[in-house]
């Protein structure tokens, strides 16, 4: 199926595609060539295109939004999550075995923009756009998610903390598509929390956010900590000195405001009209405390 949007119309001239199969899709983009994007909820790229900032305007686009192999969330004790990559943020935040097991996702995906846009959002767009503050990705990065990408040579997988490469820029090779997200099953008494700051209270985006897992033993024993930060480096990243600093060890609010203060120091924020780099630095040392006793209390209901 196809359309083209004229001269009249808000959006530059381009052909759209709605294939009903991956297979169909991946076609579409190897025939047709570069110049292209694939379309699925359309939230960003379609203010993208229209305004003509971030990227070059797309000749066509693809939509995604007919293919049931990009759907679904499903869980299995061996498996993990799976996560289709056009399951929206409303289905995630919505989603009972999300909540209960992987809660610092649905934190996440609960706070991306109004009501509306949680129904149109998806979270393979949410992944694919490579904002360094996108809301999901940093509870993505601390459940360590890999993505399952298909193309013309068949499937192959890479952890996401690979797939993004820069703001705006991923590991998709020409004519290929995020297919899916696979995350662990986390272990028994693992709590997790996603926070992020912002000038308002709604429909902003981060100045900073912060995902922390925590994984507890007998006595509180840490045995795992996950802390992943985002919107203060050119990807969101894994502060890995401040889990370091919190395995092996009993939680304690002293603990916490020590590993805080560690992925503080991991970060590498600019300044910019948002908010200085001391002022994002400082943000995560709070923020990252808060997830902390956060998490903690999670676990111990787990």
């Amino acid at each position: 199926m196809r359309w083209h949007y004229g001269r009249s119309a808000p959006l530059p001239r381009f052909e759209y595609f709605a294939p009903q199969s991956l297979t169909e899709a991946l076609t579409l983009l190897q025939e047709r060539g570069q110049g292209g994007r694939a379309l699925a909820g359309g939230t960003d790229l379609v203010v993208q295109v229209k305004e003509g900032v971030k990227i070059p305007i797309p000749s066509y686009l693809v939509s995604l939004r007919r293919i049931p192999e990009l759907r679904g969330i499903d869980f299995s004790a061996r498996d993990g999550l799976r996560i289709g990559a056009t399951a929206t943020m409303a289905e995630i935040a919505e989603s009972p075995l999300i909540r209960e097991r992987y809660s610092a996702l649905a934190d996440g995906a609960e706070i991306v923009g109004s009501i509306q846009t949680m129904n149109m959002a998806t979270v393979g767009g949410n992944v694919c756009n490579a904002a360094p503050s996108a809301d999901t990705a940093p509870p993505l990065l601390a459940h360590e998610a890999v993505a399952v990408v298909a193309g013309p040579q068949g499937e192959r997988e890479l952890p996401l903390e690979e797939f993004w490469l820069g703001p705006n820029q991923t590991a998709l090779q020409p004519g290929e598509l995020l297919r899916e997200l696979r995350l662990p099953a986390p272990p028994a008494n693992t709590g997790g929390v996603y926070v992020r700051r912002t000038p308002r209270k709604q429909m902003d985006i981060a100045v900073i956010g912060v995902a922390v897992l925590l994984t507890l033993g007998q006595g509180d024993r840490i045995e795992r900590a996950r802390i992943a930060l985002g919107a203060v480096a050119p990807t969101p990243v894994r502060a890995r000195k401040a889990e370091a600093a919190l395995e092996g060890k009993a939680a304690s609010e002293a603990l916490f405001a020590e590993a805080a203060e560690t992925a503080a120091s991991e970060a590498s924020p600019i300044d910019d009209i948002r908010g200085s780099a001391e002022f994002r630095r400082h943000l995560v040392r709070v923020t990252t405390e808060r997830c902390l006793l956060e998490a903690v209390q999670r676990a111990r209901t787990a």
